[in-house]
């Protein structure tokens, strides 16, 4: 759940845990409040909590176990120390609630047209990204020493998925060349064909509509169909194959004009996107083209090809 608040036209909001009476009746002591409090703005040990607070450890832990049997905080790592075990704790939620009748809708969370939602939803979970975004590096990598424009384009991508975000707690966006295998194993938006992206590279042959390095041209599986021109983009829903019940979605193009039209049919077609590939629609595959119908050499309209 999450606290909203209004304020002079700006929409403000903080991620959630209500409170049952075990939470509150951890929390009654102030001190136990003040150690909650200081977990929420960052994750600490018990030993640099008794430290800041001027306090013996043995105080400090006595509320950490409540705090951690009550489920309002957790373990988020561990290390050794001297020959002990030390560990990281931080508060679940960065707020908590308590709540004394049922809640009402709200429009501007729950809106969404529930197919939209059911596309986006392994991405964005209760107004919060769940995902990694993964763009190519601008700087020369891989065999083909490519640079990546196509970072650039998506960053309208992001502006288009935050019009259903509520919360977003810190950066999701990586460089292919910085993206370590357990980066992987979360929901993943890739952003970026296999020459400029390796994680898309990596993906390719498992894509229902892909890059054909031979023909030079973007293969559909689904039809059979193989597409030649620059503007074709790609965007493709499939599940992750480094991690169970993740997906990862990948919007990419034969170049940046072709990655710059996928990003545009979010922006212009988003139901269409989600109703799947036009000849089997279980099948979360689209192939676009861009247009320039200005004819100033930029892509700034789509067709969806399949």
């Amino acid at each position: 759940m999450h606290i909203v608040s209004v304020d002079k036209g700006e929409t403000f909001s903080l991620p959630a845990k209500e409170l049952d009476p075990v939470g509150m009746r951890a929390l009654a002591a102030p001190l136990a409040q003040e150690i909650l409090k200081r977990l929420a703005e960052r994750p600490s040990y018990p030993v640099a909590l008794a430290r800041e607070l001027k306090l013996h450890e043995q105080k400090v832990y006595y509320h950490i176990r409540k705090l951690l049997a009550a489920g309002l905080i957790k373990v988020v790592s561990m290390e050794s120390r001297h020959g002990a075990t030390a560990k990281l704790y931080a508060a679940v939620e960065p707020g908590f609630v308590v709540r004394f009748a049922e809640l009402e809708p709200s429009p501007k969370l729950t809106g969404i047209e529930e197919r939209h939602r059911d596309f986006l939803e392994p991405f964005i979970v209760d107004g919060r990204l769940e995902a990694r975004i993964i763009v190519g590096s601008p700087d020369p990598h891989g065999p083909d020493k490519a640079r990546s424009r196509d970072g650039y384009y998506g960053m309208d991508l992001a502006l288009f998925l935050g019009t259903f975000l509520s919360y977003v707690p810190k950066l999701y966006v990586m460089l292919d060349t910085e993206t370590k295998e357990e980066d992987l194993t979360g929901n993943l938006i890739v952003i970026g064909g296999p020459v400029v992206n390796k994680v898309t590279e990596r993906l390719n042959a498992l894509l229902p509509v892909r890059f054909d390095a031979t023909t030079k041209a973007v293969h559909s599986t689904v039809t059979g169909n193989d597409y030649l021109e620059d503007e074709i983009g790609i965007i493709v829903r499939i599940a992750n194959p480094f991690a169970g019940g993740k997906a990862i979605l990948v919007v990419a193009g034969k170049r940046y004009a072709g990655t710059r039209a996928a990003i545009m049919a979010f922006l212009k077609g988003f139901g269409r996107i989600v109703e799947g590939n036009l000849h089997k629609k279980g099948v979360m595959a689209k192939v676009v083209q861009g247009l320039d119908l200005d004819s100033d050499g930029i892509v700034d309209d789509v067709e969806f090809r399949e």
